[in-house]
């Protein structure tokens, strides 16, 4: 899996995720930092409709517009349905860009709906929103991307390898095994903190973390670090990235870090003054 962001509590806020050409947020800057790799982009969903975390869309507008090149590639944003605040900035952007040489599209999302990226034979891709607790005056979603896989159906994972593939032969691979889902990633936006069923058994989780310290949150709508690392635990998650640090915290960052650890889980983190590669 590849990713790169960017992510400064306040300030500005970006994911993308490379295999799906997915951009979680738009945060300002995020044209100028991705560079060429904008153009990659098919779809941006957003996670909430605060400046942080939209600003730059018109930027990615503006600059795939006025390219060189292709400029026919549609760009689907999708959003929290019923967020006004993204409902009001998409109608001015749409006013503010009448002339476009692509097809912009914003699509309201639902939680629980899915929204396909991939179906390729036996092979399913989706992303998943699930909503979140963040503010009181908005609709904030998280997301999962989840795969559909297949799996030998319990009564066979003990049998030798050689009467698993002649089984096969002779009932046939979907006979013998079963579909099921798999988190592949899962991205918070910004919330107090996730649930324990929307983390479970998770590969990639990226958390929001603004507050390294419980008792320096002043209102209940972000993630503090400790609160993050008792509900990571016994989750299965293979991978941990935080990210949404207020840069308050710059100084003594790494080292707090390095005081975590969480068994079975790899520990990564977007410092605020940087870009993040993963």
């Amino acid at each position: 899996m590849n990713f790169i962001a960017f992510s400064k509590a306040l300030y500005s806020t970006w994911i993308y995720y490379s295999p799906e050409r997915i951009l979680f947020d738009a945060g300002e800057g995020v044209a100028t930092m991705l560079s060429n790799k904008i153009y990659a982009v098919r779809h941006i969903f957003l996670t909430h409709g605060h400046v942080d975390h939209i600003a730059g869309l018109w930027s990615i507008i503006n600059t795939r517009n006025n390219a060189m090149g292709d400029r026919e590639k549609p760009l689907t944003v999708y959003y929290p349905e019923g967020n006004k605040g993204i409902e009001f900035y998409a109608e001015f952007l749409k006013r503010a860009n009448n002339d476009l040489r692509f097809e912009l599209i914003f699509v309201p999302v639902k939680k629980g709906e899915n929204v396909f990226l991939r179906k390729s034979g036996s092979f399913i891709r989706y992303v998943q929103p699930f909503q979140v607790n963040h503010t009181y005056s908005e609709v904030a979603f998280g997301y999962h991307v989840i795969d559909v896989r297949r799996r030998l159906k319990e009564e066979y994972r003990d049998l030798p390898k050689e009467e698993i593939s002649n089984l096969a032969k002779k009932l046939g691979s979907e006979e013998i095994t079963e579909a099921y889902e798999k988190k592949v990633l899962t991205i918070s936006g910004d919330t107090v903190l996730l649930k324990k069923e929307d983390i479970m058994d998770t590969e990639i989780l990226f958390h929001e973390c603004t507050f390294l310290n419980r008792e320096d949150r002043k209102f209940n709508n972000h993630a503090s670090l400790d609160d993050i690392v008792e509900l990571v635990k016994d989750s299965n998650v293979k991978n941990l990235v935080l990210y949404h640090i207020s840069s308050r915290y710059v100084r003594g960052l790494e080292k707090a870090i390095k005081k975590i650890n969480i068994p079975g889980t790899k520990i990564f983190y977007v410092h605020p003054e940087r870009i993040f590669e993963f």
